[in-house]
């Protein structure tokens, strides 16, 4: 039996779900990247293998905001508004391994408020 760490289970959460989806220029995926410090958004058409847009905690309009659910509100909420802004209107929502409550199920909230079609 070969032990796994959490980090090495939330890879292999991640390439069971990006098996089953796919973004391109028409319906990006939305990626979310969840840490301890930050949280990060990446509208990415994986035909073209580019990033469209992207938004972070790390960026400096964010800078000394804790990371709860509160941040990731407000992130989600700015995800759909830079989306928007790119032309982007419709996802397909790619939670990165990481299990759909708390800081990630108020980013997609927050992001739904903001207009974009899941």
């Amino acid at each position: 039996m070969s032990w796994k760490t959490k980090a090495e289970k939330r890879v292999r959460r991640h390439l069971r779900v990006r098996n089953k989806i796919s973004g391109n220029a028409a319906c990006p995926r939305m990626s979310i990247f969840r840490s301890n410090k930050n949280l990060s958004v990446q509208f990415i058409d994986d035909e073209a293998q580019v990033t469209l847009a992207a938004v972070s905690t790390q960026q400096a309009e964010f800078k000394g905001r804790s990371n709860d659910v509160e941040t990731a509100k407000v992130i989600g909420a700015k995800a759909a508004e830079v989306a928007k802004a790119a032309g982007i209107e419709s996802v397909v929502f790619d939670r990165g391994g990481f299990r759909y409550a708390g800081r990630v199920a108020a980013l997609a909230t927050a992001a739904r408020e903001g207009g974009l079609k899941f």
